[in-house]
């Protein structure tokens, strides 16, 4: 087993697999939404068996059983990828510890998720439920996010002015609090999984203004960083960062219109869920280029996982 040793012992072997996390992070994200809006949120009505009897979907559940079954599934593919990381990360762990306990976190968080989703099953689809099951992914799609950057190895030369700094983290939080509205948006209207769910309570249009409301604040506050950044003569990494955020903004706006007028069609949901994964991790990246301040001369790999640990 030589071989696989010296495989876990390159540092690309961690960034890839962190890569993957990410990816099937979001695309996870996806899936979940897919089940929802094919009103499979109950195809599997028990947890964490998918029937009374059966740890497997059956011919009797239907199509419904087979998306909520192979949802649950996922959560194994997420879970090889953590432990792929992890091995990798051990193996690594004289040039960063903080990379071991990253990698950790991440297979704990995917854990917590598979619970919590047995949770939202056993509560029926309660949208407060699924609003927390979806913004634990967001959350667990940050900390991927963090590791995979600290896996690049491309140490920053330019450091942003607190101001820069300031806006970055306000961008952030902007960016939260749309996601948030956005489950709350969902949570009121058509789409709730199944018949047997409830839904908020709250007005779907006004729900959908406010979510509005925020997003075009976003824009607003991206669009200055990008404007600012370029003003200050910042390199072309970090003035791209921002002007990805913006574009991947605009796109989702698009989708998020399209899917207003149009009455709310599954497959323009599913992309606007893709969309808002983007946004996310556009916004983590324009934070990261703008917070990342060049390492000191003579720095040790000490230094390097506070960073890492502290930033996760």
């Amino acid at each position: 087993m030589t071989w696989l040793g010296e495989w876990l012992d390159r540092p690309e072997t961690l960034r890839r697999a962190a890569l993957a996390l990410l990816v099937a992070n979001i695309g996870i994200v996806c899936t979940g939404g897919l089940v929802r809006l094919t009103g499979s949120g109950l195809g599997c009505p028990t947890w964490p068996r998918c029937t009374d009897d059966s740890y497997v979907t059956t011919p009797e559940m239907g199509y419904h059983g087979v998306i909520e079954f192979g949802n649950r599934t996922l959560t194994g593919v997420l879970s090889v990828f953590a432990l792929v990381a992890i091995a990798a990360a051990w193996r690594q762990r004289r040039h960063s510890k903080a990379a071991l306990r990253a990698t950790v976190w991440v297979l704990a968080g995917i854990a917590f998720q598979g619970v919590l989703g047995g949770i939202t099953v056993r509560l029926a689809l309660n949208p407060w439920s699924v609003a927390v099951h979806f913004l634990a992914s967001i959350a667990l799609i940050a900390l991927v996010f963090v590791l995979w950057d600290r896996t690049r190895g491309e140490p920053p030369r330019w450091t942003a002015p607190r101001a820069m700094r300031t806006a970055g983290v306000l961008v952030t939080v902007v960016s939260a609090v749309v996601l948030v509205l956005g489950t709350i948006v969902t949570g009121s209207g058509p789409h709730s999984g199944d018949t047997k769910a409830t839904r908020t309570g709250f007005d779907p249009q006004a729900m959908s203004q406010l979510h509005t409301d925020a997003v075009m604040v976003l824009v607003g506050l991206s669009v200055a960083m990008w404007f600012g950044l370029r003003a200050l003569g910042a390199p072309l990494r970090v003035t791209r960062a921002a002007a990805i955020l913006v574009a991947v903004e605009l796109a989702q706006g698009v989708v998020g219109f399209v899917q207003y007028f149009t009455g709310l069609p599954w497959p323009v949901v599913i992309l606007h869920m893709l969309g808002a994964c983007l946004v996310w991790t556009a916004t983590l990246n324009l934070l990261a280029r703008v917070t990342a301040r060049p390492a000191q001369a003579g720095s040790d790999d000490a230094d390097r996982d506070h960073s890492l640990a502290s930033t996760a």
